[in-house]
């Protein structure tokens, strides 16, 4: 703990518009009162409209970071962004279980940036949900769902299967906009918009992750840590009317 606030890491990329990636994330940390590590994937040229050119960073520095942390650390939470490929995002989670058993991880399954360009493409499927099954949360929208799960059917009452906890983010909703479903073994669980007019924002996905992140380091159960990730992150999309919110409680 530092000063009684408990460690948390993001494993994402870099944008140096601030809106989205590791930079996003350690925001959001801060204003949830936990101490934010974070390692990059990848270093990004974009602003908040468009993307220009990525490159990634060697799976091995990224590890080697990881084990010097955890070595010197009790991290209670991972968040992990965007990743080139599922042998890269299996690498990071078998090093963070391996490390620390009971540390939670919530993946931001991160496809396609919201300036349209593709991170991730998918590979093995079978091998891919093998390995969710040790993630504690994915938090796709409906476009990646289609395209992780595209057998699943959403009016199911449980995630896929193996899978612990699901959230379906509801940005892309196509019945209702901002409705967001949280699949998990116990039950189904629907949170509706406060707000029913708000601002669209680069890198509210990052924010909603690092949030439930946050929450779940803090003590908090994955479906209050959801419903109050949710709440900050209708905050951040009200801060203001451009593409790049302010952090704030």
């Amino acid at each position: 703990m530092s000063a009684n606030r408990p460690f948390v890491l993001t494993i994402a990329g870099f944008d140096p518009s601030g809106g989205a990636g590791v930079l996003a994330d350690i925001k959001t940390f801060e204003q949830h009162k936990v101490y934010g590590f974070a390692i990059n994937t990848g270093n990004t040229i974009q602003t908040e409209n468009v993307f220009y050119e990525i490159q990634w960073t060697d799976i091995h520095f990224v590890l080697n970071s990881l084990e010097k942390l955890f070595e010197n650390y009790t991290i209670k939470a991972v968040k992990i962004g965007i990743v080139p490929s599922f042998s890269y995002l299996k690498k990071i989670i078998w090093s963070v279980k391996k490390l620390s058993p009971k540390t939670k991880i919530v993946w931001d399954t991160v496809l396609k940036s919201s300036t349209e360009f593709d991170f991730l493409d998918i590979e093995n499927q079978t091998d891919l949900i093998e390995k969710l099954k040790e993630i504690d949360l994915i938090t796709p929208n409906y476009d990646e769902m289609k395209k992780l799960f595209p057998e699943f059917n959403l009016l199911s009452k449980s995630p896929p299967s193996g899978i612990r906890g699901l959230l379906l983010k509801g940005g892309h909703n196509p019945n209702k906009v901002g409705v967001d479903y949280l699949y998990t073994p116990n039950g189904i669980y629907k949170y509706l918009p406060k707000i029913d007019n708000c601002y669209e924002k680069h890198g509210s996905g990052c924010v909603l992750s690092s949030a439930i992140t946050a929450n779940l380091a803090l003590g908090q159960n994955l479906e209050t840590a959801c419903q109050n990730a949710k709440i900050y992150t209708e905050n951040y999309l009200l801060s203001n009317t451009t593409k790049l919110g302010f952090h704030y409680v």
